[in-house]
């Protein structure tokens, strides 16, 4: 049954016109209370839904927003999800969410088929560095917002962490326990956050006193995945000279590299010591605890949405803003050392 004449049907079985049918869906307010509920009925008894695609074309808007995430299988972009997902719901929207996997040609497919679906915005967490080519994207009308990711463009919207404090904290943790070599298991630096705490770390080892080149050691993954983590172990461990300390780019990569450890018979933390990146929910129930730099995630998507939300609504007075969050380290027993056996405080300053 088409939507025409499932509304013809409405109308005669509620014994209204078809302007009433209309201003009952569209406009309900306007429509005295009995006939609202006169005319439900009568769309409940029928089954009728409507064509909310052709309300969408007729009015140029859609009510759907896409969320282009680079890895839906980290939990860290599952807390975000449903910052976003919360404040959309309130809004009457649905998230579409993508995965483009670290991948350039993914992510290109999704804003192409958002935008064909007349999205009422996108947030992203890019793959590239260079973010012009979203500019596209909002000259069409197309509201953007950077997700845990700052943005290089006055006129384009971010939620971040400050990811070089991150990875400078994660370093100096390390350092003030005493490890002096340190391991750096990361995903490709092409990525924003990951060459961020980079320099995070080369900043701390600088401030110790210490050369980076021979205080860090790199071991680059294929993808920042607990699979990766593990099977980046040999590598570690036949570094020429091995490092006492790893710290990695998320917490995924720490999970994989802790049961890697474990199988080649080495303890954490008295064999290695090992800080995470995310403070993901499993981070604090393994059986070793996870020493990890805790990012604000759901408040990270939320804050987002916001912005999205009111660039999208509000095009004329909008105002574009960079939100920055600090990030704090949370030490558990992964990265204590043996010769302190006294209670540590949440948090490093």
């Amino acid at each position: 049954m088409s939507s025409q004449s499932s509304i013809r049907e409405v109308a005669k079985r509620a014994g209204v016109s078809l302007g009433t049918v209309s201003n009952v869906l569209n406009r309900p307010e306007i429509v005295a209370l009995e006939t609202r509920q006169r005319v439900q009925q009568a769309i409940d008894e029928i089954g009728f839904v409507r064509n909310g695609s052709a309300r969408q074309l007729r009015a140029g808007r859609s009510q759907h927003i896409g969320l282009i995430v680079l890895d839906v299988a980290n939990p860290f972009f599952t807390e975000v999800a449903r910052g976003v997902e919360d404040l959309a719901n309130k809004a009457g929207y649905v998230v579409i969410l993508c995965n483009s996997d670290d991948s350039a040609e993914k992510e290109s497919n999704y804003l192409h088929v958002l935008e064909e679906q007349r999205t009422q915005g996108v947030l992203i967490t890019p793959v590239q560095s260079d973010t012009g080519y979203l500019q596209v994207f909002r000259q069409r009308g197309i509201a953007v917002v950077l997700l845990d990711r700052p943005s290089r463009s006055k006129d384009l919207c971010s939620v971040s962490v400050d990811d070089v404090r991150g990875g400078e904290i994660a370093a100096a943790h390390l350092l003030e326990e005493g490890h002096e070599r340190i391991g750096f298991v990361h995903g490709p630096l092409s990525i924003r956050q990951i060459a961020d705490r980079r320099r995070g770390m080369i900043r701390a080892v600088k401030t110790a006193g210490l050369d980076p080149d021979r205080a860090i050691v790199d071991i680059t993954t294929h993808a920042q995945s607990a699979r990766e983590g593990e099977e980046c172990v040999e590598k570690l461990l036949s570094a020429r000279t091995r490092p006492t300390a790893v710290f990695c780019a998320n917490d995924l990569l720490a999970l994989g590299l802790m049961r890697g450890l474990i199988k080649h018979g080495i303890s954490i933390p008295g064999g290695m010591a090992l800080v995470g990146y995310d403070d993901v929910e499993f981070a604090s129930v393994l059986s070793t605890p996870l020493t990890s730099i805790r990012q604000p995630k759901y408040e990270l998507g939320r804050a987002a949405a916001e912005l999205l939300f009111d660039e999208a609504n509000n095009p004329t007075t909008h105002q574009h803003k960079h939100v920055v969050y600090q990030p704090e380290l949370i030490v558990r027993e992964s990265s204590r050392s043996k010769r302190d056996d006294t209670p540590q405080p949440v948090g490093w300053e």
